[in-house]
């Protein structure tokens, strides 16, 4: 399945209107069936099927390690919109209350409030203990560095990416997708199958930081994110519960710190 197609739209000037021949981004459903059973279906752009169903379980928090999968396959063909993971025991014993009861929480939940979101998600996921602390000038500079990344976005414009880097500032990973979630669930999948998810200390994000990217972080055990957008009230809550950093590009110079900024230092 293609990534991207081409369009024919209309351009409409101030006085002329003429066709323009545009790149869109696809965007379609992936089914994630697990032990046989519907778990979870994402809007997604087609492409690393097995990376994203592999971080996606991972995030939820229905796998701990690459051994734990019996399986991961993707329907072969033009078709391919479903994806069946299989688990060894003991995660296939337990596959049967994730798929009963979602983990963690709902985005849609009624009647929970920001400080119960937290208290979930540090019950489920133990703040991080690390001692790492990087250059601010470095870091920043990876910011600047992610439109190279991203050839989805400049066909396009419209994908987001997430880029994963080690403590050397050199890049691991790093994935687009119509939706921000996919992309990181993607960038975290690929490291996770090849083995090498713990070297990821920064976490690079084109977009937004929502709580659930905070949540994706801290179950991957990755200390530093930062983003082209600011976090929303709730994602500072929680990763400040949970040890993270959390920065965002700013208007003037340099970037915007909200948590944990005793891991960036100014250039000695």
């Amino acid at each position: 399945m293609k990534s991207s197609i081409r369009h024919v739209a209309q351009h409409w000037g101030a006085t002329t209107n003429q066709t323009e021949d545009i790149h869109l981004l696809c965007e379609e459903p992936l089914s994630i069936r697990i032990q046989g059973k519907p778990y979870a279906v994402v809007m997604r752009t087609p492409g690393d099927e097995i990376p994203h169903a592999a971080g996606f379980c991972f995030s939820e928090g229905i796998v701990d390690h690459p051994d734990d999968f019996a399986t991961l396959a993707v329907c072969e063909g033009e078709t391919s919109n479903v994806v069946t993971v299989t688990l060894k025991p003991p995660h296939d014993i337990s596959a049967s209350s994730f798929i009963n009861r979602r983990s963690y929480i709902s985005q849609t939940s009624c009647g929970i409030c920001g400080k119960e979101v937290v208290a979930d998600f540090i019950q489920a996921i133990p703040p991080l203990r690390d001692q790492i602390v990087l250059e601010l000038s470095k870091v920043t500079a990876l910011l600047e560095t992610l439109s190279d990344i991203q050839p989805l976005r400049r066909l396009t414009k419209a994908s987001h990416a997430a880029a994963l880097f080690s403590t050397d500032y050199n890049l691991l990973a790093w994935a687009e997708d119509v939706g921000r979630h996919n992309a990181l669930d993607k960038a975290i999948g690929k490291l996770f199958l090849d083995g090498h998810l713990s070297r990821a200390a920064i976490m690079i994000l084109s977009s937004r930081i929502s709580y659930e990217l905070v949540q994706k972080a801290g179950r991957a055990r990755i200390p530093i994110i930062l983003a082209k957008s600011r976090p929303t009230s709730l994602a500072v809550s929680l990763a400040a519960e949970l040890n993270l950093t959390i920065a965002c590009g700013s208007k003037e110079s340099g970037i915007l710190v909200f948590c944990g900024g005793h891991r960036l230092k100014e250039h000695s």
